[in-house]
């Protein structure tokens, strides 16, 4: 699975997860729930649907998921989740004048992931306008997605050099970061008081030119070397 992503619906927020084996995505049945009912506390309003369906023999509710997702404080915690046809089924147990908007919003989600596999630009183009939605300037959305496409190549010749995502790479990440910042990416991280959130996502202009170049640096150095 990839990890956990903001969608948005209506500047409001849906964690979902990407499922790259199975091709689909996995939303927080919370998250859903607190957009269609505005409900002050979805997370009871659930419970309660939940065991209605169990009640009725609804299979929905077994066939739902748990996957871990960050919450408000930080910290990862086990969240029903439901796929997109899980979620048609659901907003039918759910009366609300939002249901039919946020059936289109789930099938624009699934089309656009569908051509961003097919065409990454469109990704990209996604991606920056994710970001501005959420308030981030220009600029400094422009640094953020070049820091992402020289942190795609840099990752893409490790793999190429026979190093392994899940014994290498926070290794060599610790190195890029302390390159320009003095710190490993934990005490960077402790630096500026984040928690489980995305460090580059949390970085001024400044912090991600001084990454930029450090990456960029790197990248020479490996080209050199071939």
């Amino acid at each position: 699975m990839e990890k956990n992503k903001i969608q948005l619906f209506e500047n409001k927020r849906v964690r979902s997860v990407w499922d790259a084996e199975k091709e689909e995505w996995f939303f927080s049945v919370v998250d859903v729930v607190a957009i269609l009912t505005d409900s002050p506390n979805p997370r009871n309003y659930w419970k309660v649907l939940k065991h209605r369906l169990i009640s009725e023999g609804s299979q929905l509710v077994t066939n739902c998921n748990q996957l871990r997702m960050p919450s408000s404080d930080g910290k990862n915690y086990l969240t029903d989740v439901a796929t997109t046809e899980q979620l048609f089924r659901l907003i039918q147990s759910i009366p609300s004048p939002k249901a039919e908007p946020f059936k289109l919003w789930l099938a624009k989600i699934g089309n656009e992931r569908l051509n961003q596999m097919q065409d990454p630009e469109k990704s990209i183009k996604q991606a920056m306008q994710d970001y501005k939605k959420l308030g981030y300037s220009d600029n400094w959305i422009n640094q953020r997605i070049k820091s992402m496409e020289i942190r795609k190549e840099l990752t893409d010749e490790w793999k190429n050099k026979g190093l392994k995502e899940e014994i290498h790479f926070a290794t060599l990440t610790d190195i890029i970061t302390k390159t320009w910042s003095g710190k490993t990416t934990k005490e960077y991280k402790q630096f500026k008081n984040l928690k489980k959130e995305n460090l580059r996502d949390n970085m001024t202009n400044t912090e991600l030119v001084l990454s930029l170049n450090a990456k960029t640096g790197i990248q020479s150095t490996i080209s050199l070397s071939q």
